[in-house]
């Protein structure tokens, strides 16, 4: 789990930056799921280098994904509406396509970060 939070934080810092410099670095908001990504990134090495505390890491890091998830999932419906009817509807296409991403990141590693918790837990009654 600690390799694919470092993964996911990797990734969102390179879509931030990425959203940055492709909008001209109107905005800092564009870096954004860089800001996101930064911490989740520390928290990935902190679970893989430091086993006493991975757990505490992990939960710290699905929290900021399930935060990073649900500031950015109503931009899905945006991204459906400018694919049916074309980007020169909407005001901020990047902004849309940034958050789109960034809620499909986070929400890939909710869903395998909270399966990865139910199993760490039967796991343990079992054993």
């Amino acid at each position: 789990m600690s390799k694919m939070t470092i993964a996911l934080g990797a990734t969102l810092i390179v879509l931030g930056i990425a959203a940055y410099f492709a909008t001209g670095g109107a905005s800092v908001t564009a870096l954004i799921p860089a800001f996101f990504g930064a911490p989740i990134l520390v928290l990935g090495v902190v679970g893989l280098l430091n086993e006493g505390i991975r757990k505490h890491a992990m939960h710290g890091a699905v929290a900021l994904a399930f935060l990073g998830f649900l500031g950015t999932v109503g931009a899905v419906r945006f991204a459906l509406y400018m694919v049916s009817v074309g980007p020169q509807h909407i005001d901020n296409p990047s902004a849309v396509i940034v958050r789109t991403l960034m809620a499909i990141l986070c929400g890939v590693y909710l869903y395998f970060g909270i399966r990865s918790f139910v199993e760490a837990r039967k796991g343990k009654k079992n054993g």
